[in-house]
Order: C-alpha cells, then sequence, then structure tokens
C-alpha cells in the first residue's frame, strides 16, 4: 500500500535520521514537497542529483480539484500553512497514510497519519 511522505520524511530519508527505517512503499509525494525540495537556495548539484533521483522512484502527485478543494477546507478550517494543506489534503484525497515528523500537522482531523521519530 502506498504512503504519502511529507517534505520532512524526505529531508530526514535523505539524511540518514531516522530511528526506525521507513515502511515498505511504494511512496508518493505532493507537487509542493517538489517545489520544496528543490528551491533550497543553499542546495548544491549533488544534493540535487540526490533529490531528483528520490523523486524519479516516488509518484508526484499534482492538485486536482479535488485536492484543491480539500486545501482551501483544511486552510479555512484548520488554519495549517499552505504547504502543510497540500500534502494533508494530498493523503486525505487519495485516501492513504501521512508519514510526517509534524506533530501538529498530524492532529489533523480526518487525516490518516503516522509520526516517525528522527535521530537528533
Amino acid at each position: 500500500m502506498s504512503v504519502v511522505l511529507d517534505t520532512n520524511i524526505v529531508i530526514y530519508e535523505l539524511a540518514g535520521r531516522f530511528v526506525q527505517p521507513l515502511p515498505a512503499g511504494p511512496y508518493v509525494v505532493s507537487i509542493i514537497t517538489e517545489i520544496e525540495l528543490l528551491s533550497y537556495q543553499s542546495l548544491d548539484e549533488s544534493e540535487e542529483r540526490e533529490i531528483r533521483s528520490f523523486l524519479d522512484g516516488v509518484a508526484v502527485i499534482g492538485l486536482t480539484p479535488e485536492i484543491r478543494a480539500e486545501t482551501i477546507t483544511l486552510r479555512r478550517l484548520q488554519r495549517l500553512k499552505l504547504p502543510d494543506a497540500i500534502v494533508a489534503a494530498t493523503s486525505i484525497s487519495l485516501g492513504i497514510e501521512l508519514l510526517t515528523s509534524d506533530r501538529r500537522l498530524a492532529r489533523t482531523p480526518g487525516l490518516q497519519c503516522q509520526v516517525v521519530s528522527i535521530r537528533p
């Protein structure tokens, strides 16, 4: 079964910071995760290649009408930041679990979510 990865999970996976390995994929990320990962100003060529390689192995989900509508609802009712609302809406719209390290996001009503522990 697929799982949606929050941006922070991808960052920690690439950095090798998990206490336990991630559950088996396949993995899905939101288009906002791709944008966030590739838009860091301090990203060097090697890091960009590593991120692009990771993204080549997952499904990147765009902003469908359903995801857009759910994002708007989450922003209005839960006051989530736009990237968090898009990631949560992607998970809710697809009906699959989200992996995150963001405990606040994990409390979003209607979101199937697992909080993943990282090494300090």
